[in-house]
């Protein structure tokens, strides 16, 4: 914890000794949706920030990553640091070419300091429309943002909650460029993997080809809770269908990612290595496996 920056009351740190995970990550892996917090008293957190975290930096997550068996991260700008991007861009850079990032911009942002975060491995921007999280931006800025971001072939990322869905559908397949969503738009997982909600998020993602999902985050949209002792084997089972359809349906249009530091959980805070140990629950064969986990991340951040 930063001196200067007191955490939220109730903030639940990140798991300090996640467990070695049963199943074996592919070779060149991406942990492909990860946060890095501050240290706050180097990259101070934003003024108009609605949580205030635990520290967690880059050099926690890259031992993460190695504990894991990951090979590379995609990091996402938290929103308690704002469009501050230099704790972001300081781990991209410190990386050595391990790690790429998704900044958050504002309109005022100039063309030189959006090359400056390019050449730094920036390769996208985050729209965050969760209310509770971030104040509200007009579109037309984002818009604006988009088409700036697009010249230099990045993607927009996008936060959302399935309720929500509706009256985002025409602002997002307005956007000119790939559109990444989040944790599968956040599904009611108590509903129907076939029921009409997520009928429509699986609907968009067929209609507009240019639209990926994050299959992550079990631990986020569960009901069930904290995986109870013994029952590690089970976790999070009413979030696996949604997750395995997605994965099954567009099998190359899916990534995942830990979520590391699990930024505002409430119940409890996962052990990672567990999470990781939900994937071949997911993505069940060898080739989706490593679409998910390597070939995908790999083309849409890495070029390759």
């Amino acid at each position: 914890m930063s001196e200067h920056f007191p955490k939220t009351p109730g903030w639940l740190d990140w798991c300090q000794s996640p467990s070695k995970p049963r199943f074996q990550l592919p070779p060149g892996s991406v942990d492909a949706h990860c946060h890095v917090f501050g240290p706050g008293e180097r990259f101070p957190y934003a003024p108009e920030r609605k949580y205030t975290p635990c520290d967690a930096g880059k050099d926690q997550l890259f031992a993460l990553r190695d504990h894991l068996g990951f090979e590379r991260n995609v990091i996402v700008q938290a929103t308690c640091h704002g469009a501050d991007n230099r704790a972001l861009v300081d781990a991209c850079v410190s990386s050595g070419g391990r790690a790429r990032g998704v900044a958050t911009v504002r309109r005022d942002v100039s063309d030189q300091q959006l090359h400056e975060l390019h050449d730094a491995g920036i390769r996208g921007v985050r729209f965050n429309f969760v209310k509770r999280l971030v104040d509200f931006t007009p579109r037309e800025e984002l818009i604006e943002i988009a088409h700036r971001v697009a010249k230099l072939n990045w993607h927009i990322v996008v936060y959302f909650e399935a309720a929500d869905l509706p009256e985002l559908w025409d602002f997002f397949t307005g956007l000119p460029t790939d559109l990444v969503i989040d944790h599968m738009g956040r599904p009611d997982v108590s509903k129907p993997v076939d029921g009409p909600e997520f009928e429509r998020f699986v609907r968009f993602m067929r209609e507009h080809p240019n639209v990926w999902s994050k299959v992550s985050c079990p631990e986020r949209i569960s009901v069930s809770g904290k995986p109870a002792l013994g029952g590690e084997q089970d976790a999070y089972h009413d979030v696996v269908p949604f997750a395995r359809r997605l994965v099954e349906t567009f099998p190359d249009r899916v990534l995942w990612g830990t979520d590391w530091p699990h930024p505002n959980l409430k119940n409890h805070m996962p052990d990672d290595g567990l999470l990781v140990d939900v994937i071949p629950r997911i993505a069940a064969t060898h080739e989706l496996q490593r679409k998910l986990l390597v070939d995908n991340p790999s083309r849409l951040y890495w070029g390759e």
